[in-house]
């Protein structure tokens, strides 16, 4: 493959779908050869912008074509099992969208596929290649921040929930809320920047105030009624989360769509260490300004401002999963570490039902 493009078929036509498509399209040794998606117009547009040579309405038929070596999957969480475990039983190497899937059987499955395949299986998680966390994360790997033993890490919105009766909103097509679908971004965040460290139990709250009555819409134009949505609000529209961390360390997720605040879609993540601390606040996805570390000059406390960079999100994501494939070295990439994020979120849903604390690994 080193002397020829690597050919790629995309799955969706929304966000997910399209910013990989573009990420895929800028780079000089991918070929995009197919593009599936239901909405006709949408599909010839992109298709001629990017100069895609097979347009598909169903996914299935695009696994069809011949001419891949890659699948790329922006679909709904629903279709994440069904599309990769196909792509894998024919070779192909997936890349796919956050989460990996909505329970832990359906990630399982799709590792096991991988696995069995010999082929890459790699999830979006777009947010760790921001230009403030590998700031963050240099500063960690080189000790400035000493033991790092409480994390605390939130995706917190004033009105944000996205498509109200559509699928975002319906629990089986979805598998979740907010903390499926923004809390798996900052956990995956958070054991990014720790290192990878063992979750021992959970212990969770989800509530849905606002969103079963019709409010917190993230369309300006459109505010949904009860009576006028689509399906019914079936996922809450915050969560709340305590893991403990093997070592004696923690950490706390909050997470929402829709709650009384002040208004914005903000995110960030603040640690607390030994020897000093970071903090990561970002305001409507604002890539300035930042990130702050926290520490002590001859025993005055100092704060610290780096200037970073945008980073490169998405497309560095997208480049990774090529380096990846066309390296030929496949067996470390299985999807295995999304399954990790895919199983905590799992029990933090169960910590919540059952009203009581989750242990893991044991």
């Amino acid at each position: 493959m080193n002397d020829q493009k690597l050919r790629v078929g995309v799955v969706g036509l929304g966000f997910a779908g399209r910013t990989a498509l573009e990420a895929f399209s800028e780079l000089p040794d991918v070929e995009v050869v197919a593009l599936a998606g239901l909405e006709k117009d949408i599909l010839a547009e992109l298709g001629e912008k990017h100069r895609v040579p097979h347009l598909y309405e169903k996914w299935e038929d695009l696994l069809q074509d011949d001419g891949l070596d890659a699948v790329s999957i922006g679909t709904p969480t629903q279709l994440h099992a069904p599309i990769a475990l196909a792509a894998l039983e024919q070779g192909l190497h997936v890349l796919c969208e956050k989460p990996l899937a909505r329970t832990v059987d359906e990630g399982l499955a799709m590792v096991e596929a991988s696995k069995k395949a010999g082929k890459v299986l790699k999830v979006i998680f777009n947010h760790r290649e921001r230009g403030d966390v590998a700031a963050l994360k240099h500063q960690i790997d080189e000790g400035q921040l000493g033991r790092i033993y409480y994390a605390k890490a939130h995706w917190m919105r004033r009105n944000g929930i996205p498509g109200m009766g559509g699928w975002f909103t319906n629990r089986e097509l979805s598998g979740g809320g907010p903390l499926i679908d923004l809390g798996v971004h900052i956990l995956d965040l958070a054991l990014h920047l720790l290192n990878e460290p063992t979750i021992t139990t959970v212990t969770a709250d989800t509530f849905a105030e606002l969103g079963p009555r019709g409010r917190g819409s993230a369309s300006s134009t459109i505010r949904p009624t009860v009576d006028t949505l689509g399906s019914k609000f079936e996922v809450e529209d915050l969560a709340t989360a305590y893991l403990r961390l093997e070592g004696g360390g923690a950490l706390q997720l909050e997470t929402s769509w829709a709650t009384y605040r002040a208004p914005g879609d903000n995110f960030g993540i603040e640690l607390f260490g030994t020897e000093g601390g970071a903090k990561i606040e970002v305001q409507n996805y604002t890539t300035t300004d930042t990130l702050r570390i926290f520490t002590d000059v001859g025993g005055v406390p100092a704060e610290v401002r780096p200037a970073t960079g945008a980073g490169l999100g998405h497309r560095a994501v997208v480049s990774e999963f090529v380096a990846i494939v066309r390296a030929g070295d496949w067996t470390a990439h299985n999807g295995s570490e999304a399954l990790l994020r895919t199983q905590v979120i799992d029990a933090c849903y169960a910590s919540a039902k059952a009203g009581r604390e989750v242990v893991l690994n044991g």
